[in-house]
């Protein structure tokens, strides 16, 4: 193991995701322009954008102490930077460096900090809030079980994912950085086998219907302990 600047563990030789996620920024292959980072269209979208921001906004404004939140995927950060301001320091995590050094350029504030980490290999932040925005859904469940054993550490998870609509069945596995389980009729559900990520509490704040046959997006509130 080696450590970055910042202290915190990481693996020498990363998952197959790093690479992926590399090279869908290098190559714009979730649109935008070529001369800057974009998270797609999940992370711009006025109708998908604006009321994720408003019911975490409002969650997190709840409390007279502001939390420290860890945002594992931050993207371009267009998303978190609406947040901020409502926590008491904001730790925005991507896998790939490039993106962001371009963040920690673009976005400065005195309670927000960035860090390149694998949060499936790499420690992870300590926080008392996790927000996870359509990061699992690119995972492979050998990830995302290496994931929800650092999600326990977090007093609450707030974690959107595209599902599709109606019953189906959770957690087939994936490769990572090939599409995400829609394209299976399936979705992540932390609760459900072979995650089964306990919590005293589970409550859904949103849900987002998409274009036809394109599923929903559902945002979930996990209070953990």
């Amino acid at each position: 193991m080696m450590k970055n600047e910042n202290g915190l563990k990481k693996n020498k030789k990363p998952w197959p995701t790093k690479e992926a996620m590399e090279q869908v920024y290098r190559m714009n292959l979730w649109g935008g322009k070529a001369t800057d980072f974009y998270s797609g269209v999940g992370s711009h979208k006025p109708e998908i954008v604006d009321p994720y921001i408003a019911v975490v906004r409002s969650f997190l404004s709840s409390f007279k102490s502001p939390l420290v939140v860890c945002d594992l995927g931050c993207g371009d950060f267009n998303v978190g930077k609406e947040l901020v301001r409502h926590t008491k320091n904001y730790v925005g995590v991507d896998i790939v460096a490039d993106l962001i050094a371009r963040n920690k350029e673009k976005y400065k504030e005195e309670n927000l900090e960035f860090h390149c980490l694998d949060i499936a290999v790499d420690d992870v932040p300590p926080g008392d809030c996790a927000l996870l925005r359509q990061v699992l859904q690119h995972l492979s469940n050998l990830e995302v079980q290496s994931i929800v054993g650092k999600l326990a550490h977090f007093k609450y998870v707030v974690l959107t994912e595209h599902l599709p609509n109606g019953d189906f069945v959770p957690n087939i596995d994936i490769i990572s950085g090939q599409g995400i389980r829609l394209k299976k009729r399936s979705g992540i559900n932390l609760l459900a086998p072979p995650f089964n990520f306990k919590v005293m509490e589970d409550k859904q704040l949103l849900s987002v219907a998409l274009e036809e046959g394109k599923g929903v997006l559902q945002t979930t509130l996990y209070s953990v302990f």
